[in-house]
């Protein structure tokens, strides 16, 4: 049996810095432009666009061309899973400034995992959906239980038409800041954008932390007893 593979070759690409960070940056799940990524790593544009085509050629990258303009994007959700379990287990990178601190604060509290909820409120909704009864957990992975499907059909989130994606349904993924699980998957997915549209949640500009609305808060309280302050 041949051992040879290529994940020596798609580690060496994630273990460069610059390409780390830049994977690091889109995390947030949007696509954003070579410039856009290079001031996020703190790199020349230049510097961005050849890593960023490496990554391309690598399948770890894709990009999407509008006009003149070239939006680039994490390939797919297992690349974020990978990326999200590596932060996991590297050491915490050192606070030199009031910014860095309420920049890491930030993230800790509430992130985009590529398509997902991370950090502090992803792990608090997984443990509701787990402690609640939402969710049950064996061998074969998660599953929505009958409370289940009447929780998220009060939420106005269509479960039949997530099971019709080409995804996994749902699956934990590990919280590097939080070393416990959140939810990922369609089932995550569909969460996500359901709270943008309840206007609980919002994006922060360049950075994949998000804010707690006033409106979140009160809903986090409400439906999911998180408590937030």
């Amino acid at each position: 049996m041949s051992t040879k593979s290529n994940v020596a070759m798609i580690a060496s690409l994630v273990s460069e810095p610059s390409r780390a960070a830049i994977l690091i940056a889109l995390l947030d799940g949007r696509f954003h432009t070579a410039s856009e990524l290079a001031h996020m790593a703190g790199i020349k544009p230049q510097t961005a666009s050849f890593h960023l085509s490496k990554m391309t050629e690598a399948q770890i990258v894709t990009v999407e061309k509008q006009g003149r303009h070239r939006y680039y994007g994490i390939q797919n959700s297992e690349v974020a899973r990978v990326m999200e379990s590596l932060l996991s287990i590297a050491p915490p990178v050192q606070i030199k400034s009031f910014k860095q601190a309420s920049e890491d604060e930030a993230i800790r509290l509430a992130r985009t995992c590529y398509d997902h909820i991370a950090g502090h409120l992803g792990v608090q909704i997984m443990s509701f959906f787990i402690q609640k009864g939402i969710l049950s957990e064996d061998q074969d992975g998660l599953h929505v239980t009958e409370k289940g499907e009447t929780f998220f059909a009060d939420l106005q989130m269509d479960l039949k038409q997530m099971r019709q994606k080409r995804r996994s349904f749902s699956h934990k993924c590990l919280d590097w800041s939080e070393r416990r699980h959140h939810l990922a998957g369609a089932l995550g997915s569909s969460l996500l954008d359901r709270l943008f549209e309840l206007n609980w949640i919002e994006r922060l500009p360049t950075t994949r932390a998000l804010r707690i609305t006033a409106d979140g808060k009160r809903g986090f309280q409400e439906i999911f007893s998180i408590e937030i302050g």
